[in-house]
């Protein structure tokens, strides 16, 4: 959704046009709890967050500020939710993010091998990720998850786009080499990259 239609939107349910606060909510949610998810790797929590960032942010929609993306304001605000409940909880990290494509016409042995496959893809990635800060972490996961340019994570975070890049770099660098110092995990990359 472009800067155009989300202010538009923003302006007709700030009049109270419900149809428009249901549009908000609909382009955003799923990006929103796949971020959200990714950060702490617990679908209820990532649930209750973006149902707490919702609930404030149309609660307070004559706060926004028309200069900037409605989609960075409700991120920030759903962000700070996250890291306030990491502050209160200290959820565990065992994230089932990836999701698996169903192929009905596979063969089922063919279809426990591709699952176990995309299984280790998944601990290799979220133990890379693991290893990063976060922010890095969050840097990496709105970049290469909700597919953000720079530009945009540079304002989100309101921090330089050469730092942004920076970090990215680094963040990736890291992770790169933490699964190619583990003999282990270099092996089941092979075999999912096969």
């Amino acid at each position: 959704m472009n800067k155009v239609d989300e202010h538009e939107l923003v302006r007709r349910a700030k009049a109270g046009d419900a149809t428009a606060m249901e549009a908000l909510i609909r382009a955003h949610q799923q990006g929103l709890y796949a971020f959200i998810l990714r950060m702490c790797g617990r679908p209820e929590i990532a649930e209750d967050i973006v149902q707490e960032a919702f609930v404030r942010v149309l609660a307070n929609l004559n706060r926004f500020d028309t200069r900037f993306r409605f989609s960075t304001w409700l991120f920030t605000i759903a962000k700070r939710l996250y890291m306030n409940s990491v502050q209160k909880l200290c959820p565990n990290f065992d994230s089932e993010v990836l999701e698996l494509h169903q192929n009905k016409s596979a063969d089922p042995h063919s279809e426990v091998a591709r699952e176990e496959s995309m299984g280790n893809a998944h601990g290799i990635i979220e133990s890379a990720l693991d290893t990063l800060g976060p922010l890095q972490r969050e840097i990496v996961m709105m970049f290469h998850q909700l597919n953000w340019p720079i530009a945009d994570i540079s304002q989100h975070l309101d921090m330089p786009l050469g730092t942004v890049k920076s970090h990215l770099h680094r963040a990736r660098k890291r992770m790169r080499q933490y699964i190619e110092t583990d003999s282990q995990m270099n092996e089941r990359v092979q075999e999912v990259w096969a």
